[in-house]
């Protein structure tokens, strides 16, 4: 089995084999998979036999059941041993290695298209254009004349070359000396220098140069020159440390522009956090310009014949320029529906084997196959979930860790190397982030067209079989391994034989449950029925006979408990029941000494002394209590020593007086007993009972702590301990604080390994909460602030948060004399800032306001934008939600939001002064009034 896995992992790195060697592949790793099924149905047998039942006939009948089972084990091995032989003796016999692959070798580079397009066929470059041109020419006052590396990212196909080599011939008259460089994904480095020596016009003999006197030429030339040079599609940071070498900074005001696939590499390369761009996705509006412009010869022509299916594929192109170019070029000049129905059909699920996409399928391959052999498994594993799935980021790790993808390594989890992997993932741009919270993504989605892709690899590996309902035949020669089935539109569908899923490892279903029975399933590891909603509790009976099974996930409102004899499942090590209407976990839990991730809703009760006995346990999410009596289960905890991650939440009532303080007090000292005693890496806790707060300064935590994420959620503390300083592994810290005093910022501010830093007050004392130099944050990295009553202002001095690239600030709308003397919020001192968000809301009301309410809301935004205009134009500005309707419509641009607010304060005092010429006017008629009364009185 270790001479197949090194051997398929070599022939996994070769893009493309010829049919030989393809086919030989193929039963192999049948072969390997078969073995694995093998040896574990073995495990199984050894395990089972360490629990020997008491009595002499007992133990008599369980060893001739041994026999058979033995024998049949033995059997098995045996005709496994010879396939293998059989195996390595047609290798040897057709000698495959000398024909291992076809060069893969493009003759033309697949990105060579993007330096030659012409400019009136370009869509939607304009905006990022003058946006890396503003960039490359922007002067600070320290660092005017610097060399500066700036980095365009994004995913393969979404227009980097084309965007660098835009920006290359815009500006490349300012400098004296310019060079264009392709780098690779498996570069030469002498070709790269020789390259950029004949870019910037170096006329000495390079052809036989080796890297050293490369270099050395290079610096010499570009000495007290302005130069500029485009390295084009950089996939490695490592290659990069030996390219800069040639690059002299004579603070000439040199530039450098790169172009790459991977967040970490861009990173790497730019010269601080500031000089990376992100390409985006074209807009619809400017996708369906670029895809008629290509399929119809102009962005104005349609034909009415083809209703709505050219949006429908423009949608799912997703604003990726090479995915529209790809496929308007497949249906240029075709107006037949029923092609343009076929193509639409395609897309997810078959288009990377249409010859007209083979452009498309290169750029995507360079990125599948530059990820390492071990993660790309992980990736072909997404191929299960359909188009447009939001993938829970837990869900997926714990699904790799039970398909057995991860292998655990020397001091870190199973569970943290999976999470590097889905970041990995993220940073190679393969998955879109979603619902990111403190710089991590709760889940993902994957673009249309690289779901396309890897579905094609994994039906070509016989990696996941992906069926509809409707289809009940299955024609592949090899067995179905991985298993997903989408029931959307049918229910109780019964699929095939079941002799059919007998080697099956996991099961997916989408929609309704199936007829077929599971138990056949001898491999079975994984079951995720968690979006199949019509599942019963009859649907889980004869679950312990799946003994194989490692990771189980149920989601129905119909499920109302789960079978007692669960706990025979002695491999589960993911159990998620949330979404059920189960109330009580049974007993059996305590025997499944695996289960390492266990989801839960809050209100499921655990029985009493469960806890302490689930000695694997690594995650709980959610932890409910429901009652008084259940917090001495608390204590329990302190006996899980693997325990990295615990959700609380409260859901119980605290009656009044004493008898609730004394409750309060109770719980409150098993909280700090938890807090401290266990290994934690992630405590998050939510909703305390009756609105008492935290005193955090009564717990005494030990030195060092483990703690790397701490969230209070929805519980307000007094005011922040003084042992929080020392906290030397806490990344995460989210806090709600009545009142937020200099001495509370002094603290936070010294946690030396904080990056992110939430917080929300009703005020700070004497009405200001000031963040000095001072104070520390040296790694914060996210900063976010909620303050939910009027009277308190915020204020950045110079100096203050350097490492800050985001802010979140929400506040209320409150008159100005409120802000307690500050003109503004300092915003511009914080020197690394790259996004600021603010949201100003009605929703906390000031008590000052009355009927000048809107008025108000204009200054308070007004004050808000004028600090925003001292930004540098690079930093992302958003605001989170209208903040007044009468200035909703120009929330979008806050450049124009000035404008606008600015005539709205000049209408303000336009209205100010009429009122007073009016009140002037009111006035002297009143006074002429009177004299005429006075006379009128004299004369009678």
């Amino acid at each position: 089995m270790s001479a197949m896995s090194a051997t398929l992992q070599m022939l996994a790195d070769v893009e493309q084999l010829n049919p030989e060697m393809r086919d030989w592949r193929d039963n192999l790793r049948e072969l390997a998979y078969n073995l694995e099924d093998c040896v574990d149905a073995f495990m199984v047998h050894v395990d089972n036999e360490r629990d020997v039942p008491s009595g002499f006939i007992k133990r008599f009948v369980r060893k001739l059941k041994k026999l058979k089972a033995r024998h049949e084990i033995a059997n098995q091995i045996e005709e496994l041993k010879a396939c293998a032989i059989e195996a390595s003796d047609r290798h040897k016999r057709y000698n495959f290695f000398e024909v291992t692959s076809i060069s893969n070798t493009s003759v033309v580079d697949p990105r060579l298209p993007a330096l030659y397009v012409e400019i009136d066929k370009l869509v939607g470059i304009d905006g990022p254009k003058n946006h890396m041109i503003e960039l490359l020419t922007i002067e600070t006052k320290d660092s005017s004349k610097e060399l500066r590396v700036l980095s365009i990212v994004g995913c393969g196909g979404i227009g980097k070359t084309t965007l660098a080599n835009q920006v290359y011939e815009s500006v490349k008259s300012k400098f004296s000396c310019v060079a264009f460089v392709s780098v690779s994904r498996n570069p030469d480095v002498k070709k790269i220098l020789r390259d950029m020596a004949k870019g910037v016009e170096i006329t000495d003999n390079i052809l036989d140069c080796d890297e050293q006197p490369l270099i050395n030429k290079l610096r010499e030339h570009l000495k007290n020159k302005r130069y500029l040079v485009v390295f084009d599609d950089v996939w490695d940071a490592k290659i990069w440390a030996t390219i800069k070498l040639s690059l002299v900074n004579e603070n000439c005001g040199s530039r450098v522009i790169t172009t790459t696939r991977s967040i970490a590499v861009a990173r790497c390369l730019s010269s601080q956090g500031n000089n990376v761009y992100q390409m985006k996705p074209l807009s619809f509006d400017d996708s369906r310009r670029l895809f008629f412009k290509r399929a119809f010869g102009s962005e104005n022509i349609s034909f009415t014949h083809l209703g709505s299916i050219p949006d429908e594929i423009i949608r799912k192109c997703d604003g990726l320029p090479l995915a529209i170019i790809a496929i308007s070029s497949m249906l240029a000049d075709q107006h037949a529906k029923s092609e343009w129905d076929r193509v639409l059909n395609d897309i997810g699920s078959a288009l990377a084997k249409n010859p007209g996409a083979e452009n498309m399928t290169t750029i995507l391959s360079m990125s599948y196959f530059d990820i390492p052999y071990h993660q790309r498994t992980c990736l072909l594993y997404l191929s299960v979930f359909p188009e447009d799935y939001v993938i829970e980021k837990q869900c997926l790790i714990n699904r790799w860790i039970a398909e057995g993808f991860i292998q655990e390594v020397q001091g870190r989890t199973k569970y943290e190397i999976g999470d590097g992997y889905f970041n990995d993932f993220i940073n190679r741009c393969m998955i879109q982030p979603i619902d990111v919270k403190f710089g991590e993504a709760e889940a993902c989605r994957v673009h249309d067209i690289i779901l396309d892709y890897i579905k094609c690899k994994a039906v070509e590996e016989n990696f996941i079989t992906s069926l509809d309902s409707s289809e009940h035949a299955y024609t592949s020669e090899y067995k179905i391994r991985r298993l997903c089935v989408n029931n959307r539109n049918e229910e109780h569908v019964t699929l095939w034989a079941s002799a059919v899923l007998s080697h099956v490892r996991s099961v997916t279903i989408f929609g309704q449950p199936l007829q077929t029975s599971l138990l056949p399933s001898t491999a079975l590891r994984l079951l995720d029925l968690g979006d199949c909603n019509g599942m019963s509790d009859h649907h889980l009976s004869s679950m312990e006979k799946l003994v194989h099974l490692k990771y189980l996930r149920v989601c129905s409102r119909s499920i109302t408990e789960l079978p007692g004899k669960i706990g025979e499942l002695h491999y589960l090590q993911t159990l998620d029941v949330r979404g059920t209407r189960i109330k009580e976990l049974p007993p059996g839990i305590t025997k499944l000494q695996r289960l390492a991730h266990l989801y839960v809703d809050c209100d499921i009760t655990f029985p009493d002394g469960m806890i302490g006995r689930m000695l694997s346990l690594e995650e709980l999410r959610t932890y409910g209590v429901q009652s008084y009596k259940q917090q001495k289960s608390l204590q329990e905890f302190s006996k899980l020593t693997k325990l990295r991650t615990l959700e609380i939440r409260w859901n119980l009532n605290i009656p009044d007086g004493l008898e609730g303080m004394i409750q309060v007090m109770v719980i409150y000292i098993y909280l700090g007993t938890l807090l401290f005693s266990c290994n934690l890496h992630n405590l998050y806790i939510m909703d305390f009972p009756g609105g008492y707060p935290l005193w955090l300064d009564l717990w005494h935590p030990p030195t060092p702590c483990s703690l790397r994420k701490l969230c209070f959620q929805r519980w307000a503390i007094h005011k922040v301990p003084s042992w929080m300083g020392c906290f030397e592994n806490l990344g995460v810290l989210e806090l709600m604080i009545i009142r937020v005093g200099p001495e509370d910022v002094e603290i936070l501010g010294a946690i030396p390994s904080l990056l992110f830093l939430k917080l929300s007050t009703a005020r700070g004392t004497n009405g200001r909460i000031i963040i000095h130099p001072s104070n520390g944050f040296r790694c914060l990295k996210y900063f976010s602030i909620c303050i939910y009553a009027c009277g308190t202002s915020l204020e950045f001095e110079v100096g203050s948060m350097p490492k800050v690239e985001h802010v979140n600030l929400e506040f209320a709308v409150h008159k100005m004399e409120c802000q307690n003397g500050a003109s503004n919020l300092g915003i511009h001192h914080l020197s690394s800032l790259g996004k600021f968000e603010v949201t100003i809301c009605n929703n906390y009301v000031c008590h000052d306001l009355a009927e000048d309410e809107d008025d108000d809301t204009v200054r308070c935004v007004a004050s808000v934008i004028n600090d925003i205009e001292t930004l540098p134009s690079y930093c992302v500005v958003n605001f989170q939600q209208p903040f007044a309707d009468e200035c909703e419509h120009f929330v979008r641009s806050w450049r124009e939001c000035i404008k606008r607010t600015e005539w709205l304060m000049e209408q303000l005092a336009a209205g100010e002064t009429e009122q007073e010429n009016k009140e002037e006017e009111n006035e002297q008629t009143d006074e002429k009034e009177m004299e005429q009364q006075e006379d009128y009185g004299g004369s009678n």
